[in-house]
């Protein structure tokens, strides 16, 4: 199940010319061992204990289930859970797409389980599996950090969110594509749209990499597989909500500066952060963020390294430069900026491997930021002021 990638079978070209120096790098590791690379192994254990950390300081200090039920979209997903097992949707306000809580219908109504439980059981589960994936697609350096660098991720692992379904959706729809099962591909890359739509991006660059293949039989078995997944999630929108597009129509009054989704590069981004008011700690964080993305993306365009590896994988280029090029043009001054490290998670990885040769290759300081910022992501979704009056109370 953990495969470890070698490079060559990522950058998908021979490397076997090009002598490494391989005395000279066993005598590096043998120096200092915590720059070897980490295993699937231990990238799960990193996982255990950064997720341990997280619960065990949100237990200090309030119920986790009434932490869940007011976290982020939660409540709206338990809400339309809900809606879907009894098929009653009066009530229901439609925006967050329902990929996610379709599962969780089905999960509580197969189990007995509470929507709640469901929403946390099929996060953490779907974490972890990105996790395995993410280990399998580009080793265990990106794994790892991808574990560790993100409150959002975190947070929504075990607090309930889609972004753990999607990633294990839209990264094993990426391992599929890269040992040539179209159709499996198509299929998850499908379902990841119905839970979040730019997921379409990954069924676009499965079409138009068979096209480019001309395996024109292929292709037409994706595109079909696209169209009823599509026609499934509609039609109940349009039934019991006049609207197959309630979802993306509702975007548009709630979130979107205008009809359309985009804008200019950044434009968003500087109309929030220096009109709006905010902490400067969230204005560090959020910029910050953008900041990793920018740099991640020009060194995506500047190495050769990662232009040899989307020439090879173009599917999962096709995803990730337009997933980012429309982070930098959302086109909504209230969350382009202050949600951007959550929308950034599914390119993260790539932002990862483009970085590879800056990002410094030791095991301590992956494991110091697990410690590190599972507090603060912990401390995050508790409320600083939360935080500061329980030490103070401690305290006194």
């Amino acid at each position: 199940m953990c495969y470890h990638p070698s490079l060559q079978s990522i950058l998908g070209e021979q490397i076997s010319a090009q002598p490494v120096p391989e005395k000279a790098a066993r005598q590096k590791l043998e120096a200092n061992p915590w720059q070897a690379e980490p295993s699937c192994r231990e990238v799960l254990l990193l996982t255990t204990f950064t997720y341990l950390m997280f619960a065990a300081v949100i237990l200090t200090s309030t119920s986790f289930t009434d932490l869940v039920d007011k976290f982020g979209d939660s409540s709206a997903y338990m809400s339309v859970a809900s809606a879907l097992r009894r098929w009653s949707f009066d009530g229901i306000v439609v925006k967050q797409f329902w990929g996610l809580p379709y599962l969780m219908a089905a999960v509580s109504f197969l189990t007995g389980i509470s929507d709640r439980t469901s929403l946390l059981l099929v996060s953490l589960l779907s974490s972890l599996l990105s996790v395995v994936l993410a280990y399998r697609l580009w080793g265990g350096w990106v794994a790892g950090f991808f574990v560790v660098l993100n409150f959002d991720w975190m947070q929504r692992s075990l607090l309930g969110g889609s972004e753990p379904l999607f990633m294990a959706l839209l990264l094993g729809a990426f391992l599929s594509i890269r040992r040539e099962q179209w159709l499996i591909a198509a299929l998850l890359a499908s379902l990841a749209t119905v839970v979040r739509p730019l997921g379409l991006f990954a069924l676009i660059g499965v079409g138009l990499t068979l096209l480019r293949k001309q395996d024109f039989r292929k292709l037409t078995y994706a595109v079909l597989i696209g169209l009823v997944i599509g026609a499934l999630y509609v039609l109940p929108l349009a039934q019991h909500f006049g609207d197959p597009l309630a979802n993306v129509s509702r975007y548009q009054i709630t979130d979107w500066d205008g009809s359309f989704p985009f804008t200019w590069p950044f434009l968003a981004f500087v109309y929030q952060g220096g009109l709006q008011p905010a902490p400067w700690t969230n204005l560090a964080l959020t910029f910050g963020w953008i900041f990793f993305a920018v740099l991640g993306s020009v060194a995506m365009i500047g190495t050769e390294r990662f232009r040899n590896y989307g020439r090879t994988h173009l599917a999962e280029i096709l995803f990730a430069a337009p997933y980012l090029a429309f982070l930098f043009m959302y086109n909504s001054s209230f969350w382009a900026r202050s949600n951007f490290p959550r929308f950034v998670i599914p390119v993260i990885p790539f932002v990862l491997f483009a970085l590879d040769k800056w990002i410094p290759k030791d095991r301590r300081l992956m494991w110091s930021l697990g410690l590190g910022v599972s507090v603060l992501a912990a401390s995050s979704a508790l409320g600083i002021r939360n935080i500061m009056s329980l030490l103070h109370k401690t305290v006194g």
